[in-house]
């Protein structure tokens, strides 16, 4: 068996409702102390997400393995049947009996106003899990993406320990994480994955200059939305375009997705100009479907288009295994 990618991170359903109406309409200031509200909305949809969980997703539409690691509830089951179909390894997956998995509901006025609530869950016991149950010799790199501050530290520490390789990827973590934790995870990673707000915190709650930060990872990337992606090393530094997408259906998920690409390619031995590019293009397909695990597609339908936007595919041929 050929060695894996290890997610470490979240695992959620999405729950996203629309309210047809406004709902400062329904908010009394002068009685703000007795607030109890009701909203009937006329469309909900549950979605698969998390941040992990997206990533594999991704890796999987591109013929990769990785192995999902982190903590679920008794309502998986649906969602690991999603997962398997498209080649994820969820053995690693542990199910909490008494809890549901991790859960995002948020509510949408017509001013795109939201109300919104997240319940973590399963989530919540990700650091019952431990890296040392796993069989060192089968992975590639380990990677630590948003999930409980605790598991977030641990997981670092045990990669440490165990001398394996990792991605750290803090995310909509940064905010609670402490200096010392980011530090912690940045010193001696692989790579340090970030979007350009994500890293302008980075920079302030560890007092570090990009450049300095750069010098505790090997690899910097640092993802800008419709502008692209900065792939930097100690003596290079890549610009990948974002690819223009025929529509944008829903924003969620393009950051992931691009992980779920990049990762895939990387893997393969691509240069990290062509991971790069594979990262741009699975971001755009995620960008274009209502959801960060909506989009579908075989890896000879992602050569064909990667042939429409770059040109010659064999290179792409050759990193899918096609």
């Amino acid at each position: 068996m050929s060695k894996q990618v290890v997610l470490c991170g979240s695992i959620a359903y999405d729950y996203l409702m629309k309210f047809p109406g406004h709902f400062n309409e329904h908010i009394l200031p002068e009685h703000i102390d007795r607030l109890s509200l009701s909203f009937l909305v006329d469309e909900m949809r549950k979605q698969r997400g998390g941040v992990s969980a997206n990533i594999a997703y991704n890796m999987g539409l591109l013929g990769a393995t990785p192995l999902l690691f982190g903590t679920v509830g008794q309502d998986f089951g649906e969602y690991r049947q999603a997962l398997d179909g498209v080649g994820v390894d969820t053995s690693g997956v542990t199910v909490i009996e008494d809890k549901f998995t991790a859960s995002f509901f948020v509510n949408t006025d017509l001013d795109n106003r939201q109300i919104a609530s997240f319940y973590a869950g399963a989530m919540g016991n990700a650091d019952q899990l431990s890296l040392k149950d796993l069989d060192r010799s089968k992975i590639e790199f380990v990677v630590i993406s948003p999930n409980a501050i605790e598991a977030m530290a641990k997981a670092v520490r045990e990669c440490k320990e165990l001398d394996l390789p990792y991605v750290y990827d803090p995310g909509q973590q940064t905010v609670r994480l402490e200096k010392d934790d980011l530090l912690a995870g940045l010193d001696g990673s692989l790579m340090l994955l970030a979007n350009d707000y994500e890293l302008s915190l980075i920079e302030k709650k560890t007092d570090l200059t990009s450049a300095e930060i750069e010098k505790l990872t090997h690899l910097l990337i640092v993802t800008k939305g419709e502008h692209g992606a900065s792939i930097i090393t100690d003596d290079a530094s890549h610009h990948v375009d974002a690819v223009t997408p025929k529509e944008i259906a829903d924003p969620t998920g393009g950051g992931d997705a691009f992980r779920g690409g990049f990762f895939r390619a990387y893997t393969a031995g691509a240069d990290l100009q062509t991971a790069g590019k594979i990262g741009a293009l699975a971001a755009t397909y995620c960008l274009e479907a209502a959801g960060t695990q909506v989009q579908s597609y075989t890896r000879e339908q992602f050569v064909s288009r990667w042939e429409s936007v770059y040109g010659d595919p064999a290179r792409v041929h050759e990193v899918l295994g096609l």
